[in-house]
């Protein structure tokens, strides 16, 4: 909302107003106001959620100083959307069609992930939301958000020309090579990007070939499978990481940071070029979110590291996690993820190969067996005996190497 009241302002030649132009200059201001809401109203938010004896149940799992934790305030995702929502609604554009769905996403996981505690809390059902419930939920965003990029004429990319689209190639000028000549036109497509390839464009289309045609229609059905398939795996991800004090929270708050780089170079016609990546217009303005998503988290490890005083619960992870699937769904990084959420992966892959072996072995001798002491992969840890904190941190490293490995990808190829 300050975006227009500025942009009136600039208009009107008011001193500094035109600072609110630069994408640098907002993402600035949304990373320290996210850190301040989240700091404000976090003391608050800990002491109404203890007023109201919002308190964790712990399963005991013989786990060290797992008991301690009991009675500590969950529903803590709360602070995390709040102080979100807060700068984004005050510094970007709020008729890009990205941010809107953004904020969608924000809402509709947070909704769901409040839902899921809401029951467990206050209804006194640990099971809390029936799982087939947040699956619809998850698949019914995926399919939102795959639509949208369908139908919305703003959702569109350029990517650079081959040499043979040149009619006389001699003749190519040093300008032509560098600016905006050497792209396409603003068109909708389902081109993502495959890492590490020299020539990284891969169309979903190119799946269904066969169909001759339809293959575009066709690909835009893929990417939509796909699109529900990613949102479902990393919030679903971000919810098993939420195990161990600052876990979740500091890994989100890396893989934001590092998104937040991607959207930028990919909304940058300059960067876009020198990089040779596809360019992604509007998507710019992604930054100023990815700037209060990262302070949201940061300023919500203030009081979730260990030892924590509020939980963010399946308000923060479903909703952390569907952020992060959607805003590399957006960017056409979403092939970076498996690197990127490396962590929400192998958390994931080690629940479904303990599950799946503990069944195969019962069935076959009668007796089951486990691959890891406990699942997911930092509960393995915690029972090998290291404490919570070094876990934590260790865990932070990896998510830090993944992140660099991720940008690296924009040059190795």
């Amino acid at each position: 909302m300050l975006y227009y009241l500025f942009d009136y302002l600039n208009s009107l030649d008011f001193p500094g107003a035109g600072m609110f132009q630069y994408i640098s200059f907002r993402s600035s201001l949304a990373v320290i106001t996210s850190l301040l809401v989240s700091l404000l109203i976090g003391k608050r938010t800990i002491g109404y959620l203890q007023k109201k004896q919002i308190g964790e149940t712990i399963r005991n799992l013989d786990l060290e100083g797992q008991m301690q934790k009991k009675g500590t305030p969950t529903m803590g995702g709360l602070i995390i959307i709040g102080s979100i929502l807060v700068p984004v609604l005050l510094f970007t554009k709020l008729d890009n069609f990205y941010i809107i769905l953004m904020i969608f996403t924000t809402l509709w996981l947070g909704g769901i992930g409040f839902l899921d505690d809401y029951i467990k809390v206050f209804k006194k059902n640990k099971e809390g939301l029936r799982g087939r419930t947040k699956l619809i939920g998850q698949v019914i965003l995926g399919l939102i958000v795959g639509m949208s990029l369908y139908l919305n004429d703003d959702a569109v990319l350029r990517v650079k020309k081959p040499v043979a689209a040149y009619e006389n190639i001699e003749n190519i000028t040093q300008q032509e090579v560098r600016m905006e000549n050497i792209w396409t036109e603003d068109a909708k497509s389902t081109q993502t990007t495959i890492p590490f390839l020299k020539n990284n464009e891969f169309d979903y289309a190119n799946l269904v070939a066969f169909m001759g045609e339809h293959s575009k229609t066709w690909g835009w059905i893929v990417f939509i499978l796909i699109a529900i398939f990613i949102i479902t795996a990393v919030s679903n991800g971000a919810n098993l990481t939420d195990g161990l004090d600052g876990l979740a929270t500091g890994t989100s708050a890396i893989m934001g940071a590092t998104l937040g780089i991607l959207a930028y170079v990919s909304g940058n016609l300059i960067w876009a070029d020198y990089l040779n990546i596809m360019y992604i217009p509007h998507t710019g303005e992604l930054v100023v979110f990815a700037s209060a998503f990262v302070g949201a988290t940061v300023g919500f490890l203030w009081y979730n590291s260990y030892p924590a005083q509020v939980f963010m619960g399946d308000t923060g992870s479903l909703t952390l996690g569907g952020i992060i699937a959607v805003y590399a769904i957006i960017i056409h990084k979403e092939l970076l993820i498996p690197i990127l959420c490396g962590i929400f992966l192998v958390e994931n892959v080690s629940v479904v190969v303990q599950v799946a072996w503990f069944k195969y072995t019962k069935r076959k001798y009668g007796e089951g067996r486990r691959v890891f002491r406990m699942a997911p992969l930092h509960h393995h840890y915690q029972k090998k005996g290291y404490p919570e904190a070094k876990i934590v941190t260790r865990f932070w490293i990896v998510a830090i190497m993944l992140a660099v490995l991720s940008i690296v990808t924009l040059k190795i190829r």
